[in-house]
């Protein structure tokens, strides 16, 4: 009987899918605690060069770009609301970024790459 436990094609594959998973998650709670993206952005920087030519490159990519553009919209909006144009600019920067989340979680669980 063999003691050792079964062996993976590709275990860091499996490992960086679960990263995946944990850095949507992580945008998805900034809805209500935004620090929460500034800690998935660190992690999606720092895991980006060990996922060179995987799926998961095309994710945390994807991410990125949302933090950023999200953060940028955010000021814009901000700014904006003085003038009370804001309001709407930040609603529409958060169904935007609702939606890049949703879109991106379920192309990951499907194993699929982002655009």
């Amino acid at each position: 009987m063999n003691s050792q436990p079964p062996q993976h094609d590709n275990p860091p594959a499996a490992f960086d899918r679960g990263v995946g998973n944990i850095t949507y998650g992580l945008y998805s709670g900034a809805v209500v605690f935004p620090v929460l993206a500034v800690a998935a952005v660190i992690i999606d920087y720092i895991k980006r060069s060990e996922v060179r030519g995987t799926l998961l490159e095309s994710h945390l990519t994807w991410q990125i770009r949302t933090f950023w553009f999200m953060l940028l919209w955010s000021v814009i909006g901000g700014l904006l609301c003085l003038i009370f144009v804001g309001w709407a600019v930040l609603v529409a920067a958060g169904i935007w970024y609702i939606y890049r989340v949703v879109k991106g979680w379920l192309r990951l669980s499907e194993g699929r790459a982002v655009p």
